[in-house]
């Protein structure tokens, strides 16, 4: 475990090999699940102010779901989470020419229409954060569908912190990031003596 400011990190995160294929899952991540993507609340009117320029990507379908239930819901746990389309796939959800699901919202940022990027839990993906009064844990979700993203993390010898500096970077800062990296160096030293 490595405790950095208000985070306790899961030694997974360091030692798991992690590099996304869909290719081979398809965007699994995008429609399995008990529930939609977790929000923070400072995202849902993040969610509200871009809905305008982001619905233009999404699917018919996803996009009568978020007329009818908005731009964001609760789960049975009363947690914000995105919409799904008939207990399935996100409602931000849309398929490539190769019937690989991505998000609606991302492609909009890529296309430079707005500057936010995706929920930052879809972002961090499979890392989980569980936010407590006093610390945030980040632990790796491990789930089957993710098995050729290990394998292809294996292959490319890419742990998982490394896969996600982005998204790390974005929700704790460079910073932050900077100390992780050092420490993750520091053990892997330690462990060489």
């Amino acid at each position: 475990m490595i405790l950095i400011d208000n985070t306790c990190i899961s030694d997974d995160i360091e030692d798991q090999l992690f590099v996304c294929n869909l290719d081979k899952c398809m965007g699994a991540c995008c429609v399995e699940g008990d529930s939609g993507a977790p929000l923070d609340p400072e995202e849902l009117p993040i969610l509200d102010s871009i809905y305008s320029i982001v619905e233009p990507y999404l699917t018919e379908e996803g996009k009568k779901v978020i007329a009818a239930e908005g731009t964001y819901t609760t789960d049975d746990d009363g947690d914000f989470v995105t919409p799904v389309i008939n207990g399935r796939e996100c409602a931000y959800a849309i398929y490539d020419e190769r019937k690989i699901l991505k998000c609606g919202i991302e492609q909009a940022y890529n296309d430079g229409k707005i500057d936010y990027k995706k929920p930052i839990s879809c972002h961090l993906y499979p890392i989980r954060v569980t936010k407590y009064e006093q610390y945030h844990a980040l632990n790796y979700d491990r789930w089957e569908i993710c098995s050729p993203a290990c394998s292809f993390g294996q292959q490319l010898g890419v742990p998982l912190y490394q896969f996600l500096k982005e998204p790390l970077i974005r929700a704790y800062g460079p910073k932050w990031y900077k100390e992780l990296t050092q420490e993750i160096d520091e053990r892997k030293e330690g462990r060489k003596i």
